[in-house]
C-alpha cells in the first residue's frame, strides 16, 4: 500500500469541476435570499433606512466574512486538499492541546446547525405555494406546508443511502439555473429603481445599526446571509480552492443583484409591513393552533350577532420580498426551481455532516459508526446512524417551529459560534506558517470584532428558539468531550513493557509442539507508538492461563494521520519468523479495512521471502475452489493420525494459512485510583462505547477470525493495604 493521490485531481480547474462546485458548495449560502430580507424587515414598517441599511450590511458581510475570511484566507488552510474545522484542528493540534476546545465547540455547533438548515430552506421554498392562488383561483389560499416539508425531508434522507453520485450530475445545472434566476430577477427590479445601487455605501449600514430603533440587533438577521460560508470551507476537499474562488465571483454577483432587487421591490412598499395580524376563527385552524401553541395568543370576543367566539391572532405575509419579484406567469416555475435548490442546499449540508462525523471518528472525538463510501471521485460518504438521527431531528424541528419565520429565530446562533472558533484556529495556523504578528493580530481584531458583534446580536434569539440549537450543540459537545477525555484516561493507564524482554519466551512458545496451535498467525492490535514497546495485557494474553501458540505473532498498530488519503505501512521484524510488528498509517478519510490490509501485507511479505511459511497440514480441494485444512488439536504428531484427539476444519488461503485477531477489551476494575470526576468520565465513555460499533466492525475484521478477551484497566492503587486478621 502506498500513499494515495486521490486528492490531487480536486485542485485542477476544469469546466466539469466548476459546474460541480456550483452544485455542491453553495447550496446553503445560495438559498439565503429566500429568507434573509424577511428576517431583516420583520414586523417593522418598511422605510428607506431599513432597506438601504439592510442591503449595505448584507453586501459588506458577504465581502468581509465570506470573501475575505473564507474565500481569500481560510481556504489557504487546507489539510492536503481537505477543509473544515476538524481538518484545520488536525493541522495545528500537535503542540497545543487546548485547541481541542475550540475544535469541539465549532464542530458541535456546526452539526447542530445541520438540524436547522434543511427545514428552514425547504420550508422557505414551499411557503411560496399559497401565492399561486393569485393566478389560479382553484388553488387553495391557505396550505398547511408542514406535511409537505416533512415528506420532502423524509424522501431526502431515504435517498442518502444511494449517495450523491446518482444526482450529483444534476446539482450543477440546477444551481446554475438558480443563480442565473436570482440575477435576472434582481436586474429586473433594479432597472425600475436604480438608485438602490447607492446601498453599496457602508454609511447606510452604519446609519441603520446606530440610528434605527432595532439598530444593532438587526445584525442577527443580516448574519443569515453568510451562514453557508462555513459549509463552503468544509466542502473544500470536494472541488479544490481554485474552483471555489472562481465560481464564488459568479455566485456573489448573483446574490448581490438579487438582494438589490429585493430592496428595489421593498421601496415600492414604503410605509407598509411585510406581515400583519389577523384573527384565526375557522374550527380546524383553531384546533391546529391550540395543539401547537396552547392557549398563548388565544382571545375571546363577541361577533356581530353578539355570540361568544374564540380566536387566535397570527401573522399573515403581505409582501414576500423574494417571490413578489417574479412575474405572475413565472411564479409556478420559480417555486419549483426554488424547491430543487433548497433540497440541494440540504443535501450539501447533510453530506458535510457525514464528512465532519467521519473526521471526528478518525480524531477520536466521536463514537465509532459504520461509514459507507458512496463515491470514488469526490469521497462522498454515508453514515447510516447519523442519517437517521438527522432525519428525526429535522422532522422534529419542522413540527416544533412549523414556519420558516419561526425557524429563523433559532437559526444563526450556533453557526456564529462555529465561525468564531474557526477564527481562533486560523490565527494559530497563520502564526505557525510564519505570518507577521501584526497581520495575525489585525485579522484577530477585525474578524473577532465582527463575529463577536454577530454573536451578541444572535443571543437575542435565545429565548425565541436559539436555545434549541445550543442545547443540541451542548449535548454533542459533551459527547465529544467524554470521548476525548475518556480515551486520554484509558491511554494514560496503559502499561507498556519492553518487547525484547519476552522475545526468547515467544520463540520457545512458537516452536513448542506440545502446546496445541491456536492459529498459524496470531494478530494483536497494539496502541504502542514505539516498536520496542508492547502492552502488558498482550503478553498476559499470550502466556497466562492457556498459552496461545502460533507460527507467527503479529503486532498491528493502526494510526490515523492528519493527511486525508494516506495509505502506508512499515514492517519491523522483532524476531524472524516469530514476531513481527506492522505499523499501518491511514488518512482520516480512508476506510479502515484492516483485515484485508493485513492479508495484503502478509501476502506481499511471503511472496518477497520475508516470511518463510509452509503449512504442515494436509490440504483438500474445496468444492468452490477454496482450500480447507484438517487442523489437529492435541499434543500429537501430525503424521500420527491414529492419535488425533479431535479435529476442526478451517477455510484457509492456500498461501497465507489461517489467522486470528485477538481483540482485548478493557474494563474498569472495582478497586482503582481514579478521581471521582475521571471515574464518571470513564463510566460515560464505557456507556458511549457500548452504543458505538465494536473494534471488530470498525476495523472491518471477519468475525470468524476474531477472539474477544476482557482485561481490567491497570488503575489499581498498588500501595493500598487491607487490614486483615489471621485467625488460624
Amino acid at each position: 500500500m502506498t500513499n494515495g493521490s486521490e486528492s490531487g485531481h480536486h485542485h485542477k480547474v476544469s469546466a466539469a469541476l466548476l459546474l460541480i462546485t456550483l452544485g455542491i458548495i453553495y447550496g446553503d449560502i445560495g438559498t439565503s435570499p429566500l429568507y434573509v430580507f424577511k428576517e431583516i424587515i420583520g414586523k417593522s414598517v418598511i422605510d428607506e433606512q431599513l432597506v438601504y441599511g439592510g442591503i449595505s450590511c448584507i453586501f459588506w458581510t458577504l465581502l468581509m466574512q465570506t470573501t475575505v475570511k473564507y474565500v481569500m484566507l481560510t481556504l489557504r488552510a487546507d489539510n492536503n486538499g481537505e477543509g473544515g474545522i476538524l481538518a484545520l484542528y488536525a493541522l495545528v493540534r500537535k503542540r497545543r492541546k487546548w485547541l481541542v476546545i475550540p475544535a469541539v465547540i465549532g464542530a458541535s455547533t456546526l452539526l447542530a446547525d445541520g438540524l436547522i438548515t434543511p427545514p428552514i430552506s425547504v420550508s422557505s421554498a414551499i411557503e411560496g405555494l399559497p401565492l399561486l392562488h393569485k393566478n389560479y383561483a382553484w388553488f387553495p389560499e391557505e396550505i398547511n406546508t408542514v406535511p409537505i416539508v416533512c415528506v420532502l425531508l423524509v424522501i431526502l434522507f431515504v435517498f442518502q443511502r444511494f449517495g450523491t453520485k446518482i444526482v450529483g450530475a444534476a446539482f450543477g445545472p440546477v444551481m446554475t439555473v438558480w443563480f442565473s434566476m436570482l440575477a435576472v430577477l434582481g436586474i429586473n427590479q433594479i432597472k425600475d429603481n436604480p438608485q438602490i445601487l447607492m446601498a453599496f455605501s457602508p454609511h447606510y449600514g452604519y446609519d441603520l445599526l446606530v440610528n434605527h430603533p432595532s439598530g444593532f440587533w438587526i445584525l442577527s438577521a443580516v448574519f443569515l446571509c453568510t451562514t453557508g460560508a462555513e459549509a463552503l470551507y468544509s466542502d473544500l476537499g470536494h472541488c479544490g480552492k481554485d474552483n471555489i474562488r472562481i465560481t464564488w465571483v459568479y455566485v456573489k454577483i448573483c446574490l448581490v443583484l438579487n438582494y438589490m432587487g429585493q430592496g428595489a421591490l421593498l421601496l415600492k412598499h414604503t410605509g407598509e409591513k411585510i406581515v400583519s395580524e389577523e384573527r384565526v376563527v375557522k374550527p380546524f385552524q383553531l384546533l391546529d393552533m391550540l395543539a401547537h401553541k396552547g392557549t398563548e395568543g388565544l382571545s375571546v370576543y363577541n361577533d356581530s350577532a353578539n355570540h361568544l367566539q374564540y380566536a387566535f391572532t397570527r401573522e399573515v405575509v403581505l409582501v414576500n420580498p423574494f417571490y413578489d419579484m417574479m412575474p405572475q406567469w413565472f411564479l409556478p416555475i420559480g417555486i419549483v426551481i426554488a424547491t430543487f435548490a433548497t433540497i440541494i442546499a440540504s443535501q450539501a449540508l447533510i453530506t458535510g455532516s457525514f464528512t465532519l462525523i467521519a473526521e471526528a471518528m478518525r480524531l477520536n472525538l466521536w463514537l465509532k459508526h459504520k461509514v459507507n463510501y458512496t463515491s470514488d471521485t469526490l469521497g462522498q460518504i454515508y453514515v447510516p446512524v447519523l442519517n437517521s438521527l438527522l432525519a428525526i431531528g429535522c422532522i422534529a424541528v419542522t413540527l416544533y417551529f412549523r414556519e420558516s419565520s419561526n425557524m429563523g429565530a433559532a437559526y444563526g446562533l450556533s453557526i456564529c459560534l462555529t465561525m468564531l472558533m474557526t477564527s481562533i484556529l486560523i490565527c494559530v495556523y497563520m502564526w505557525d506558517k510564519g505570518w507577521p504578528l501584526w497581520t495575525v493580530m489585525g485579522y484577530a481584531a477585525m474578524h473577532g470584532t465582527i463575529e463577536i458583534s454577530f454573536l451578541i446580536a444572535n443571543l437575542s434569539k435565545f429565548k425565541d428558539g436559539g436555545y434549541v440549537t445550543l442545547i443540541i450543540a451542548g449535548f454533542i459537545a459533551i459527547v465529544m468531550t467524554v470521548m476525548y477525555r475518556g480515551r486520554q484516561i484509558r491511554n494514560h493507564y496503559l502499561e507498556f513493557i519492553k518487547v525484547v524482554d519476552y522475545l526468547p519466551a515467544i520463540k520457545r512458545l512458537s516452536h513448542d509442539k506440545s502446546i496445541p496451535k491456536h492459529a498459524s498467525h496470531l494478530v494483536y492490535l497494539t496502541k504502542a507508538n514505539s516498536c520496542t514497546d508492547v502492552e502488558k495485557k498482550i503478553i498476559y494474553s499470550i502466556f497466562e492461563n492457556q498459552p496461545k501458540r502460533a507460527d507467527v505473532y503479529w503486532l498491528l498498530h493502526v494510526d490515523s494521520c492528519d493527511s486525508p488519503y494516506t495509505k502506508e505501512y512499515k514492517v519491523n521484524v522483532l524476531a524472524e519468523n516469530d514476531l513481527i510488528r506492522v505499523d499501518i498509517k491511514l488518512g482520516f478519510r480512508v476506510e479502515q479495512q484492516i483485515h484485508l490490509m493485513f492479508k495484503t501485507i502478509l501476502r506481499e511479505m511471503i511472496e518477497r521471502g520475508e516470511i518463510k511459511f509452509d503449512s504442515p497440514y494436509g490440504h483438500v480441494l474445496h468444492p468452490k475452489g477454496k482450500r480447507t485444512e484438517q487442523v489437529i488439536l492435541g499434543d500429537v504428531d501430525v503424521n500420527e493420525s491414529d492419535q488425533v484427539l479431535h479435529t476442526e476444519t478451517r477455510v484457509i488461503d492456500p498461501l497465507l494459512g489461517d489467522h486470528k485477531f485477538i481483540v482485548i477489551e478493557k474494563i474498569l476494575s472495582a478497586d482503582n485510583a481514579l478521581s471521582t470526576f475521571d471515574r464518571i468520565i470513564v463510566d460515560l465513555y464505557t456507556m458511549l462505547k457500548s452504543l458505538s460499533i465494536s473494534d471488530v466492525k470498525s476495523f472491518n475484521l471477519e468475525k470468524s477470525s476474531v477472539a474477544l478477551e476482557q482485561v481490567p484497566m491497570t488503575v489499581t492503587n498498588l500501595n493500598k493495604r487491607f487490614s486483615l486478621k489471621r485467625t488460624v
